[in-house]
């Protein structure tokens, strides 16, 4: 995943620093970073694309050895997207490491119809504005998920 800063500055991680990132950032939300869940991000984080839990599932049961059931990495993944360690595009029903997991905000996701890259940009004004809206028809607990589908300019 690529990132594109839009009003909104954080450190990205990559590589060792993102895996350090993402557990300190798991465990200060109290959760426990057992080998299965390190196991899975590691798979994750290693994508270039949107995953579905069924493609990180084959990757995990290839680094272990054995089969890792795609139920055991869904609610990992639920977990991870509660912690903000992932983000879930939504059209896809795929997932994507978050390469600054300690910030909180919603990300606009471009997503690109050819090859399957999800560029994120992040701009809290618009997502903000969107949640404002929500929450002025009466909705609680508003989380905008904004994608945009189009062709990159790499596939254009």
């Amino acid at each position: 995943m690529r990132s594109m800063a839009s009003k909104h500055s954080h450190q990205e991680h990559s590589g060792e620093k993102l895996r350090n990132a993402a557990q300190a950032a798991f465990v200060d939300a109290g959760e426990q970073w057992t080998d299965m869940r390190a196991d899975v991000f590691e798979v994750l984080a290693a994508q270039d694309c949107p995953a579905s839990a069924y493609d990180l599932a084959e990757g995990v049961s290839a680094a272990r050895g054995k089969r890792v059931a795609p139920n055991t990495v869904y609610r990992i993944l639920d977990l991870f997207v509660r912690t903000n360690l992932a983000r879930r595009v939504e059209s896809a029903n795929a997932y994507l490491a978050n390469s600054h997991p300690g910030c909180r905000h919603d990300c606009i996701f471009l997503i690109c119809d050819s090859c399957g890259q999800a560029i994120h940009i992040d701009d809290d004004a618009l997502t903000g504005a969107i949640a404002n809206a929500a929450r002025a028809s009466g909705f609680a607990d508003v989380r905008p998920v904004v994608e945009v589908r189009g062709t990159c300019s790499q596939c254009n």
